[in-house]
C-alpha cells in the first residue's frame, strides 16, 4: 500500500518524432520537479529518440 504523503507519481512519455505515448514509469515529484526527458527505444520509430514526461 501507498504511504501517506507518498512523493513518487506515476507519469507517461511520450515520443517527440512520432508523439506515441511507449513507457509508463515512476518519478518522485520532490527530487525531479521538472519534467523528465529520457533517450529511449521508440518501437514505432524503430530508433531511439527522447522520450517527453506527457502531463
Amino acid at each position: 500500500m501507498a504511504k501517506k504523503g507518498e512523493a513518487r507519481e506515476r507519469i507517461t512519455l511520450q515520443c517527440t518524432v512520432c508523439k506515441e505515448e511507449n513507457y509508463r514509469t515512476e518519478k518522485n515529484k520532490k527530487n525531479t520537479p521538472d519534467r523528465l526527458e529520457i533517450n529511449k527505444f521508440c518501437p514505432r520509430c524503430k530508433a531511439k529518440t527522447v522520450h517527453k514526461e506527457k502531463k
